[in-house]
Order: structure tokens, then sequence, then C-alpha cells
């Protein structure tokens, strides 16, 4: 089969107004390296376990350290690619990433587009929002935390300056950065 691009969008479910990432991917990527494209799109560090749900079955990164692998109902995805899992436009599975926090993502296939020699794959082509910060409780905590942003005087305003600093813009997003940390990274 000839080699193609996928023209990729990634919503993180529950955001409102909607955090999103558009991406090119080769078709025959890796399903871990597809997991690290969208962590960095988005702009997690992918430090947090993560998992895709596709056609209700869930796969995942096999733990060579988790006794309990075998007795789960996850599939290791180690040699799968993304084009065994999406194969036509609008085919969609479920990403999870951050079990503590829950970001669950909607991924859908909007396009099949024919690979071009000398383009960077991956590559970020448009979005929406800045990414929450990691840790902070899911879609939940992060509405918490921007309503304590809002005002000086709440409770938490300190806290949530204190860690994440003055300059943080939720509505923020440059998807030139967002491609310098995915050339860095050379998926």
């Amino acid at each position: 089969m000839e080699k193609q691009v996928y023209q990729i969008q990634i919503v993180l479910k529950g955001s409102k107004p909607q955090i999103w990432r558009k991406v090119l991917v080769p078709s025959d990527i890796f399903m871990f390296d597809f997991h690290l494209v969208i962590v960095l799109a988005m702009g997690w560090t992918g430090l947090h376990l993560h998992q895709f749900e596709i056609d209700g079955k869930t796969y995942s990164e096999r733990d060579p350290d988790d006794d309990f692998w075998d007795e789960s109902d996850f599939i290791d995805y180690g040699d799968m690619r993304l084009s065994e899992f999406m194969k036509k436009e609008g085919d969609k599975m479920s990403y999870e990433y951050d079990f503590g926090d829950g970001w669950e993502h909607n991924i859908v296939l909007e396009k099949i587009l024919p690979f071009e020699k000398g383009q960077n794959y991956p590559q970020c082509i448009d979005g929406k929002m800045a990414c929450p910060p990691e840790d902070c409780g899911g879609i939940g905590g992060y509405a918490l935390m921007l309503e304590a942003l809002k005002d000086p005087n709440h409770e938490e305003y300190e806290y949530y300056v204190d860690w994440i600093g003055e300059d943080f813009e939720p509505i923020a997003f440059n998807k030139e950065e967002v491609n310098e940390v995915l050339k860095e990274k050379d998926i």
C-alpha cells in the first residue's frame, strides 16, 4: 500500500471553549509515536499513562514491570500502526492521557492526503486554546483554576500563580512552537 498522510483532529473532551489540534502524520506511524504526537501537539509532557479505545477495545503500551498486564483487558499496541485502525476519512477513536486527571480526547481522521517527499511529518497545522497544565485535576480542576486566576482576591489565586506563573494565557496557541517540539523529538 502506498504511504499516505492522515490529517487528524484531536479534541479535548469536555473543554469549553474547545481545545483542539490538527496534525498531519504518516499513515504508517507506530501507535506509540502517534501517542507522542498527541501529547506534544496538545502540550502535555507525556509522563503519564495513556490508552486508546478503538471499537470497544483498549490498547496501550505494555509495561514490562506490570505484573498484572496479563490479567488486564489491554491489548499491547507495540507493533501496531495507525493505519491498522484508521482506514477511511471519518474513522474515530478515543485517547486518554493521565488516568488520574482523565484527559480524554476524540480523535478523527479528517482527510487522507498524498505523502509529499521533503515535507516534515508529523506536523501541527492548526489548533485553538492553550493546553491545561498537567496535574490540575482534569477538566473540572482546570475550570476551577481558570476561575481562581480571574480574581486576585480568590483564596487560591496565589497558589495557581506560583504554580503556573502569571503569564498563563488560556486562549494562547502557537503552532510554530508545537512544530518545534515535534521536530526536536524526531518522531
